[in-house]
Parts: structure tokens; C-alpha cells; sequence
């Protein structure tokens, strides 16, 4: 297969169902709470989410507050920190995530949660269907299983010899863990075996590259997942260092110099969140309000990288 170019668009932008027009009240500051785990240095999902709600006329500290609590790493400390933004009284929570999403879900069933994120909200019991959610949580769900299997497929079919697939995890994070036995069974299909390295801090990357290399790994694939996602710089250089060609679970990691990537496009389901986010200020429901799937995807190689890694396939791989 020869992949050509830094982005193949497969699909149209996602969008909203029209629904019914609410009002917002004029002179009230809104609070929204920002829940996850959060980047190292600035956060390209938090400036998309402002830039979002910006065009639809919400400004920091006149007509709205955002109360960021984003944090590196530490999963267990996610019911804490959605407790505290309960406390805030936050009019909407922002979650980034699924044990971001199932922390706020366990924290509260009254305020309403504007979900993004790796989870299946209906398996895992946060929403009744994806379109009529019945609770209140609501907002965008990634297709985390379907778009695994895709990106392996598309990893293989890149490097035809590679038989051995090293995949990447939050340890800590129970949906990334449970997710494994479907990525497993990808695998099966794909005709690859998958060797699983789970981490739990940062200071776990160095060791989880060490045994790839131990394992004989030939390739590495990341699962989704924003504990990755805040390490990414770190993550990359460790791969090329190992000589692993990856497939990543989002464009950034290829931004920052990794092989490739198959994801929806990130920054644009930030924005769309703040429709959510918008509707439910002016008085909507998120039990009403239909939980999207992404519809807009996109293959980024990095051009330079795979460069380095022509050695690894056969001449027409990139």
C-alpha cells in the first residue's frame, strides 16, 4: 500500500442535529469545569475549546469562567478534582476522557457533563443510548475499539513483515484495560500479535521501551488516551530511539514527530463540544441532546520520520 502525503480527509465534518433554539440570560457569568488529564505545557484542546467558545460569544471573565483542572498523570486523583469543581458549582462539567467522564458521572448525577473522549457510553452504563441519553451526561464519543482496529489494519498493511506489535496503555485507567481483549482480538485479523506494556506515570515510559526492545517488538501502536497524549514529546523520542515505527491515536504525537496517525480531527470535536456547552447554558437538557460520533477522520504521516525509518519495510511503504 503506498501512502502518499500528511493528510487523507475521509470523511465530512461531523455535525449537530438542529435543535431547539434556547436563550441565554443576559448579565449571568457562566462556570464550566475542565476535567482530565491535561498536557505538558499548553493544552491544544483547551485553546480549541476557548477559540470555540469565542465564536459563539463567550469571553473569560465577562460572560464566563472556566475553571481548568486538568492534571498530568494522576488518575487516582481525578474523584477529587471533580469533587472540588462540584464545589465550584460549576454549570457544566467538561470532561476529557473516559475515567474522566465515569469520575464526574460518580460525582454527580444533577450537574451536567459535556463528555469527550475514549469511552463507550452506552456499555459502560453513562448514557441509556447514543440518542437519547437519558441522564445527564452528554457530547462526543470517540469510536475508541472500531478506529484501533483501523489503525492496526493500516500499521500492517505499511509494514507487511511486521508479526510482532508492541501496544501502549494506561495501566491505571480501567476502560484502557478493558479495551485490550477487543485490540486483541483485532490483532487476530490483522494477522500481528500484540505484546501489552502498561504504564502508570511518566517515569514508567523508559522502563516500558526497555522491555520492547527485550520482547523484540518490531512496531508500536498506542492506545487512546490522554495520559499518552500529555507525554507525547517524550513518548515519540522514545520510539525513534528504540527504532519502533508507530501508529498513533491522534494527530499531535505526528506534530511532535511521530511515524503517523488515524484519528478524527481533534481540534474541530473540541469545538463542536462547546455546542453542547452552549445548548446547555441556554437551557437544554443533555439527556436530550444526542451523543455524536466523529464522521471526519484523518491519516497524518510525517514525512521526514518515515524517512528514517525506509529500512524498516519494503521500498514502497511511504
Amino acid at each position: 500500500m503506498r501512502l502518499i502525503g500528511i493528510a487523507v480527509i475521509l470523511a465530512v465534518s461531523l455535525t449537530l442535529a438542529p435543535l431547539a433554539a434556547e436563550t441565554q440570560q443576559a448579565g449571568k457569568v457562566y462556570r464550566v469545569g475542565l476535567l482530565g488529564i491535561g498536557s505538558v505545557g499548553p493544552s491544544p484542546r483547551v485553546e480549541a475549546f476557548r477559540q470555540g467558545l469565542r465564536e459563539r460569544g463567550y469571553i473569560e471573565g465577562q460572560n464566563i469562567v472556566l475553571e481548568d483542572r486538568s492534571t498530568v498523570d494522576h488518575y487516582t486523583r481525578l474523584p477529587d478534582i471533580a469533587a472540588e469543581l462540584i464545589g465550584l458549582k460549576v454549570d457544566v462539567l467538561v470532561t476529557f476522557g473516559g475515567a474522566a467522564t465515569e469520575a464526574a458521572k460518580k460525582a454527580t448525577d444533577t450537574i451536567p457533563i459535556v463528555m469527550f473522549g475514549g469511552i463507550d457510553p452506552v456499555e459502560t452504563g453513562i448514557a441509556a443510548s447514543l440518542a437519547r441519553p437519558g441522564g445527564n451526561v452528554t457530547g462526543v464519543s470517540l469510536l475508541v475499539l472500531e478506529l484501533f482496529g483501523k489503525r492496526l489494519e493500516i500499521l500492517k498493511e505499511t509494514l507487511p513483515s511486521v508479526r510482532r506489535v508492541a501496544v501502549l496503555f494506561n495501566a491505571d485507567s480501567a476502560s484502557e484495560v478493558a479495551s485490550l481483549r477487543s485490540a486483541d482480538l483485532a490483532s487476530q485479523s490483522v494477522g500481528v500479535k500484540l505484546q501489552h506494556f502498561g504504564i502508570r506515570r511518566y517515569k514508567d515510559l523508559e522502563k516500558a521501551f526497555a522491555s520492547m526492545t527485550e520482547q523484540h517488538a518490531e512496531a508500536l501502536i498506542t492506545v487512546a488516551s490522554t495520559m499518552l497524549g500529555a507525554h507525547r514529546t517524550r513518548l515519540v523520542e522514545l520510539a525513534g530511539k528504540h527504532r519502533l515505527p508507530a501508529m498513533f491515536h491522534n494527530r499531535p504525537f505526528v506534530d511532535a514527530g511521530g511515524l503517523m496517525s488515524y484519528a478524527p480531527n481533534s481540534p474541530d470535536l473540541y469545538r463542536k463540544a462547546v455546542v453542547y456547552v452552549d445548548r446547555i447554558l441556554k437551557g437544554a437538557k443533555p439527556s436530550d441532546l444526542p451523543i455524536e460520533q466523529p464522521t471526519k477522520f484523518e491519516l497524518t504521516i510525517n514525512l521526514k520520520t518515515a524517512k528514517t525509518f525506509s529500512g524498516s519495510c519494503q521500498a514502497t511503504c511511504f
